[in-house]
C-alpha cells in the first residue's frame, strides 16, 4: 500500500544541537534523514541515532503520529546562518525508501532542490500570529507568509514562526468541516470511544449514525443545579457549559480533534474527501450535495473552505521550513476555557464536558505541545499511547486527569533575545471575591517564577496569548459586564480583569531588573496593534513593546471595531481624567498607527501575520503586518508615533 503523509513535516524546535520534526502517516515507518548544509557534502544521520530519536504514536489502523527529536553532540553541531537542506526518507513494511518528492513534491521553494532551514541564534526577525479559523471568509495569513517568504533572500528569513494561540477551533466548526472530519475518520480507522453521560454512547455512533450536524448544542452538557449556570443577558435562558455562540458543531471525540489537526495543516488529508453542506430543511442532520440547497451560511462556509484547502500546500511548505513555536489559547480547547472558577467547577465536575476538554488537550499535546519542549513530555508518552489506543477506558480518563494537573506547558527557546512562552490558561489566579468573576491569567506563583526568569536576561521576547496591554475601552466594557455578573458574555479575559494578577504583573514591569529590551507578542483579539510602553516616575529605563497580531484567518466585526477605536481615542486621550482610574496609570502608553490608517485608526482589522524586525541589541526596529498577496502594512516608526496617555 503506498505511503501517505497525512500532515507534515512540521519543523519545530531547531538549533545547532537539536532538530525536532513532527509528521503524521498512515502506516508505521522507519526513517532516514539526509542533511546538506550549503557548500558541504550531504550527510546521512546515523541510523541508530535516528531510531532512538523517533517516537511514534499509533492513533488508529491508518494513523501514526511521529515526533523526531534529534540531538547532536558538540562535535557534530549544525552550522548557523546558512541554508541546511534536508530530505526525510520514510520506509514502510511494503515500500522502499521514499523521500519528499514522493509524498510532498510541492514542498520545495523555487531555486532549491530540497526543503531546508536556517539556524539563527541571534534573532533579526520573527513571524507571529494567532486565530486561524478555516471557514472564516478572510484570507489565510499562513499563505500570505509563504508568499512573502518566497520573495526573501535567505539572509532575510525569520528565525522562528510564533503561533500564539487558536491554531485550531475546536469549538467553532462548520458543518462542512465536521462532515469532512467524519469522512477522514472512516479512512483512519480509529478505535471506538465510549462517551460518558451522553445520549450518544460511542464515537462510532456520533461519527456516522447520529452526527448532530449544526445541533451539537443539544448534546453539550448543561448545569441546572448551581448558581454557575450561564445565562444570556436578555432572555435569561440557560446555556450549555460550553459557551461559544458557534458551538453547533463543537468537536467532542478524540478522533475528531486529531482529524482536525490533519485537515488544517496539510492538503493530503483532504484528497479523498467530498465537500458537502447541510440541508437547512433537514431535521435529521442529513448532508446533501452543495447544489441541492440554497442555505446562505453553509454555502459561504463551503466556498471559504474551498479557498482554505487551495492554500494548504503553501501552509505545509512554510511550516516545513521555519521553526514553529506554539501555545494554546481558548479555542484550541473550548471558548472561555478556565475563564472563571465557576466555569471550571461546572465543566470539570461533569464527566462529558471533562472528556471533551481532555480530548482537546490530548490532541494539543500530540500535535503541538510535544514539539515545543519534547523533554517535558517523556513521562507522558506511555499514558498517551494507551489512551489513544483505548479511548473511553479508565486509562484514558486517568490521562486526562494527569494533563489537567500538568504544569509544564510554558517553555523557553534559547535565542537572543530569549523567547519565553507563557501558559495563561492552566495556572489561573481565581477570584477571591466571587467564583463567577474572571480569574487572573496567571497566579502569584507563576508570575513570581516568571519574574525570576526575566531578571537574568537583557532582552526578551515574551509570548502572551492575550495582550498584556490591551485596548482600554474594550477592557472597560468587559469590566461593566463582569460587574453585572456576565463575564462569559464578553470574553472578559484580559490581564487587568483580576486585581491580584494585574498589580503583580505591572510591578514586574516596574522592577529595576526588568529586561532593558522587552517585547510582548500576543494574539487572541482578532485585530492588530502596536504599543510602546514606558514606566512613569521610575528609574526603570526598560523599553517595553506590546505587539499584537490577530487573526491569521479571522477578523473583528468591522463597524464595531471602528466604534471601539474612535471611542478609545476620545475617552482615553492624554487630557482625559479617566486615565487616573485605570490600573495602568503609572505607565505611559504610545500607540503606533498603521500606515494604512485613513482617519487616525490605531487598530488594524485585516487577516494576516505579524513581522517584527529586531536590532542587534534585541529591540524592535520595524513592525509589519503581512496581509493577502504578501502585501505589508507597516506600523509607524518610534519617532513619529502618536502620543497617548
Amino acid at each position: 500500500m503506498p505511503l501517505r503523509m497525512y500532515a507534515g513535516p512540521v519543523l519545530r524546535r531547531t538549533n545547532s544541537t537539536n532538530i525536532v520534526l513532527w509528521f503524521a502517516t498512515d502506516q508505521a515507518i522507519d526513517c532516514q534523514l539526509e542533511l546538506q548544509p550549503i557548500d558541504n557534502h550531504k550527510q546521512t544521520v546515523d541510523a541508530q541515532l535516528l531510531k532512538d530519536a523517533l517516537t511514534s504514536f499509533k492513533a488508529g489502523e491508518q494513523l501514526w503520529i511521529h515526533l523526531l527529536d534529534l540531538r547532536f553532540d558538540k562535535h557534530n553541531e549544525l552550522p548557523s546562518n546558512c541554508w541546511i537542506g534536508y530530505d526525510l526518507k520514510l520506509k514502510t513494511a511494503d515500500s522502499d525508501w521514499l523521500g519528499f518528492d514522493h509524498w510532498a513534491p510541492d514542498l520545495v521553494y523555487d531555486n532549491q532542490v530540497t526543503p531546508g532551514f536556517v539556524i539563527r541564534q541571534q534573532i533579526a526577525s520573527v513571524l507571529h500570529g494567532s486565530c486561524r479559523k478555516p471557514h472564516h471568509p478572510s484570507f489565510d495569513g499562513l499563505v500570505s507568509a509563504d508568499q512573502w517568504l518566497q520573495t526573501q533572500s535567505l539572509d532575510q528569513w525569520p528565525s522562528v514562526l510564533l503561533m500564539t494561540g487558536d491554531q485550531i477551533y475546536a469549538d467553532d466548526v462548520s458543518a462542512t468541516t465536521l462532515h469532512a472530519i467524519h469522512q477522514l475518520l472512516a479512512e483512519l480507522q480509529l478505535p471506538d470511544e465510549d462517551l460518558p453521560d451522553s445520549t450518544i454512547s460511542s464515537s462510532r455512533q456520533l461519527h456516522a449514525e447520529s452526527p448532530y450536524y449544526n445541533r451539537r448544542t443539544e448534546l453539550l452538557p448543561k448545569s441546572t443545579q448551581t448558581k454557575e449556570v450561564i445565562e444570556t443577558l436578555f432572555k435569561g435562558s440557560k446555556k450549555p457549559i460550553f459557551t461559544s455562540d458557534d458551538a453547533d458543531n463543537h468537536l467532542i471525540t478524540l478522533g475528531e480533534v486529531l482529524a482536525m489537526y490533519l485537515l488544517v495543516w496539510s492538503p493530503e488529508a483532504w484528497r479523498n474527501l467530498t465537500l458537502k453542506q447541510l440541508d437547512p430543511d433537514s431535521e435529521t442532520g442529513e448532508i446533501k450535495a452543495s447544489n441541492e440547497t440554497n442555505d446562505t451560511q453553509d454555502t459561504n462556509h463551503l466556498e471559504n473552505l474551498q479557498e482554505f484547502i487551495h492554500g494548504l500546500s503553501q501552509v505545509r511548505r512554510i511550516m516545513a521550513h521555519l521553526p514553529s513555536a506554539m501555545i494554546f489559547d481558548d479555542h484550541d480547547i473550548s471558548d472561555d476555557w478556565n475563564l472563571t472558577a465557576a466555569w471550571e467547577k461546572t465543566a470539570y465536575e461533569n464527566d462529558f464536558s471533562r472528556r471533551m476538554i481532555g480530548n482537546a488537550i490530548i490532541g494539543y499535546t500530540l500535535c503541538q505541545g510535544l514539539g515545543n519542549n519534547p523533554e517535558n513530555f517523556v513521562e507522558l508518552h506511555q499514558a498517551i499511547q494507551e489512551s489513544i489506543a483505548s479511548p473511553g477506558t479508565q486509562v484514558h480518563n486517568e490521562t486526562i486527569q494527569t494533563l489537567l494537573k500538568f504544569n509544564r506547558w510554558n517553555y523557553q527557546w534559547d535565542y537572543f533575545p530569549q523567547i519565553l512562552v507563557l501558559d495563561t490558561r492552566t495556572q489561573r489566579w481565581r477570584s477571591e471575591v466571587s467564583p463567577r468573576r474572571p480569574s487572573g491569567l496567571m497566579d502569584w506563583e507563576a508570575l513570581t517564577n516568571l519574574q525570576h526568569k526575566l531578571i537574568s536576561y537583557d532582552a526578551v521576547i515574551m509570548v502572551s496569548p492575550s495582550p498584556v496591554f490591551g485596548v482600554k475601552i474594550i477592557e472597560t466594557v468587559q469590566r461593566i459586564f463582569t460587574w453585572f455578573g456576565r463575564p462569559l458574555l464578553v470574553d472578559a479575559e484580559n490581564w487587568m480583569a483580576h486585581p491580584g494578577s494585574a498589580y503583580t504583573l505591572l510591578n514586574l514591569f516596574r522592577h529595576r531588573q526588568t529586561p532593558a529590551k522587552f517585547t510582548i507578542l500576543s494574539g487572541d483579539v482578532h485585530y492588530s496593534f502596536v504599543y510602546r510602553v514606558k514606566v512613569r516616575w521610575s528609574r526603570n529605563t526598560s523599553k517595553i513593546w506590546q505587539i499584537t497580531s490577530s487573526g491569521i484567518k479571522n477578523e473583528f466585526p468591522k463597524s464595531l471595531l471602528d466604534l471601539f477605536d474612535r471611542m478609545n481615542r476620545w475617552l482615553y486621550a492624554p487630557y482625559s481624567p479617566l486615565n487616573l482610574f485605570t490600573k495602568r496609570r503609572h505607565l505611559k502608553i504610545t500607540p503606533h498607527k498603521p500606515t494604512s490608517a485613513s482617519h487616525g485608526e490605531r487598530l488594524l482589522n485585516k487577516s494576516g501575520v505579524g513581522l517584527v524586525k529586531f536590532s542587534q541589541a534585541g529591540q524592535p526596529t520595524n513592525i509589519y503586518h503581512i496581509a493577502k498577496d504578501a502585501q505589508s502594512v507597516e506600523f509607524e516608526a518610534e519617532d513619529t508615533a502618536s502620543k497617548w496617555e
